[in-house]
């Protein structure tokens, strides 16, 4: 399953590029660095922060910006080349590895901050996931995840409160968007354990019974940052901090 996920991501990764692209231009820039500087535990300048499922390193660019020595990981080989073309186009100083989000080649508490985007709903296995970022955090450091629903709509028969349903309607608007093979991701999504689960209470329960402490859930991000929800499907952030 990993390796055909790493596989669509490969052929898709420079039309996400260009999808998100505008991320690291005015305003959106500072949008997105104002966000990390509202949740971060401390001053980012110096901080190390590990960014998970890095892509084309939108978050890792923008957060060295601000001054973080950062650490950016992904499965995907063409989306750490695309990430290390954009940090010299950006003139900011990265590390980059390829590894598994499941199962990190770091050693126990070394970060200040961990942020991941879109990367645990494709993960096979995102609860051991959850436990390696915990394993990596420093004491008091925090992680802070963006993430959705993106294919609950496939199974809406199963007994979802009112709420749920409408997102499920709106989660049916992003599968017939036109991006590069979306049927392949598709058929992937129905095979993996978060596209059938509400979330982010999933995550929430998870979390705590690993450790974490819950520092906010914002259950419709865009919305309280960004003029209106960039996606149909509402975006969820989670910061859990480890105590």
């Amino acid at each position: 399953m990993l390796e055909k996920i790493q596989q669509y991501w490969q052929e898709r990764a420079d039309s996400f590029m260009h999808q998100s692209v505008d991320e690291l231009d005015e305003p959106q820039a500072k949008i997105w660095q104002n966000v990390f500087k509202k949740y971060a535990h401390k001053s980012l300048e110096n901080m190390h922060v590990l960014d998970v499922g890095c892509g084309p390193g939108n978050f890792s660019i923008l957060l060295a910006k601000l001054g973080a020595k950062v650490s950016a990981l992904d499965y995907t080989p063409k989306m750490l080349e695309l990430a290390k073309q954009n940090a010299r186009a950006h003139g900011v100083d990265i590390e980059f590895a390829q590894g598994d989000a499941q199962e990190l080649d770091f050693e126990n508490e070394c970060f200040d901050m961990l942020v991941s985007r879109n990367l645990t709903w494709n993960l096979p296995k995102p609860q051991k996931a959850y436990q390696e970022w915990y394993r990596v955090l420093r004491s008091n450091a925090r992680m802070l995840n963006f993430d959705a629903n993106w294919y609950l709509g496939f199974f809406e028969g199963n007994e979802y409160d009112g709420s749920t349903q409408d997102s499920i309607k709106a989660a049916k608007l992003d599968y017939s968007l036109s991006y590069h093979n979306a049927h392949k991701m598709q058929e992937i999504a129905q095979e993996l354990t978060l596209s059938k689960i509400m979330r982010p209470d999933w995550d929430e329960r998870v979390l705590r019974e690993i450790g974490f402490e819950i520092i906010a859930c914002k259950r419709a991000f865009y919305t309280d940052f960004f003029s209106s929800e960039k996606h149909h499907t509402p975006t969820f952030l989670l910061v859990a901090q480890k105590p």
